[in-house]
């Protein structure tokens, strides 16, 4: 009789469990908000005006992510940006890079009737991944942190100033968000200080699901450069089949945190296998446009209706954009098929 009723708690234990289980798995997290599509603006190097954001209309997208980089070189503890404080001498970056620059491209942007994404970038040296940026004593940490701090906090004064909808509080620090959790949380509590709006971070799509800090902010921001198949021109049923993998992790992230994902950058390159480790940046491979915009279809069919999914923000786009010539850069992409293909679902979306 004790071997039954023992037996009997188990199995209702069991049960409940179950059950708990069960409703967590029916019930993945909704993201209510309007989905932001997005472009990733990128800084131009002499002053614009309003014309130079009317090409963005021509895809029907609705935000901006401006970019202002700061630099550091590798093994180094001082993060070099313009300061508003340096504005008569500030000419040493490009025009969207200098905080007068920034500042302008908002009130344009804003003006195009276009949502801003404020969005730091650190830019290592030789082109050196920034999430492998780390240092070799707590006296450079400190020295680092404090120019870094600075950089991000004066963008996220900014952004509060210039009523920017989003701010991004960082991009890619992978071994910075492992090693200096505290810097990360003061971050935060600090900018949530001076910027009112809502905040997101950029992490690499191979990690973000270790950064532990996503329940301070208001999306998990990833930038989604998912490697969906290896061969040199895949058709569209093997690039949506590729989401697959992908799409549980995200839907498993964004439950734990009940957060919505929001894609900070993605994009591929027009050119063979570009599907395969899409966030390389080899130019020299042969064209291939078709590939591209496939990919983009990819994307939009197989992520952009997912319930817990907020948009995202095209990589990348030039102000100054000559159709006549191809351009230099892969990734872009302007005058190509992967632009139909944006133009008619961020249209229809």
């Amino acid at each position: 009789m004790k071997t039954k009723l023992l037996t009997s708690g188990f199995l209702v234990l069991l049960a409940a469990a179950y059950f708990m289980f069960s409703e967590t798995e029916k019930t993945p997290y909704v993201y209510k908000g309007e989905k932001m599509k997005g472009l990733s603006f990128v800084a131009p190097n002499k002053a614009i005006d309003s014309s130079h954001f009317e090409s963005t209309e021509r895809v029907h997208a609705e935000w901006a992510a401006l970019m202002p980089y700061g630099f550091v070189k590798e093994g180094e503890a001082n993060l070099r940006y313009a300061k508003v404080i340096d504005l008569p001498k500030e000419g040493h970056q490009w025009w969207g890079e200098q905080p007068s620059g920034v500042v302008e491209c908002i009130l344009l942007a804003h003006q195009n009737g276009q949502k801003v994404m404020l969005k730091p970038h650190m830019w290592q040296g030789r082109g050196k991944y920034t999430g492998d940026f780390n240092l070799s004593s707590e006296e450079e940490w400190q020295e680092f942190e404090s120019s870094f701090g600075g950089y991000i906090l004066q963008y996220a004064k900014i952004a509060e100033e210039n009523d920017v909808e989003l701010f991004c509080i960082a991009t890619e620090m992978e071994t910075m968000v492992a090693e200096r959790p505290a810097f990360w949380l003061k971050l935060i509590a600090d900018i949530r200080e001076v910027y009112k709006g809502e905040l997101t971070y950029a992490e690499n799509w191979d990690c973000y699901d270790a950064v532990p800090f996503w329940d301070k902010l208001d999306y998990i921001g990833v930038d989604g450069y998912f490697p969906l198949a290896k061969e040199k021109s895949p058709d569209l049923a093997t690039l949506k089949s590729g989401w697959g993998k992908h799409l549980k992790k995200m839907k498993k992230v964004s439950g734990k945190y009940a957060k919505p994902i929001l894609f900070t950058e993605y994009g591929y390159r027009s050119c063979d296998f570009s599907t395969d480790k899409p966030w390389e940046t080899d130019y020299s491979l042969p064209d291939n446009e078709g590939l591209q915009a496939r990919a983009y279809q990819s994307l939009f069919e197989e992520v952009w209706g997912q319930p817990w999914f907020a948009g995202g923000f095209a990589w990348k786009w030039f102000p100054f954009k000559d159709p006549s010539k191809a351009s230099r850069d892969k990734f872009c992409p302007q005058h190509k098929e992967a632009e139909a293909v944006l133009s008619n679902f961020y249209e229809t979306l």
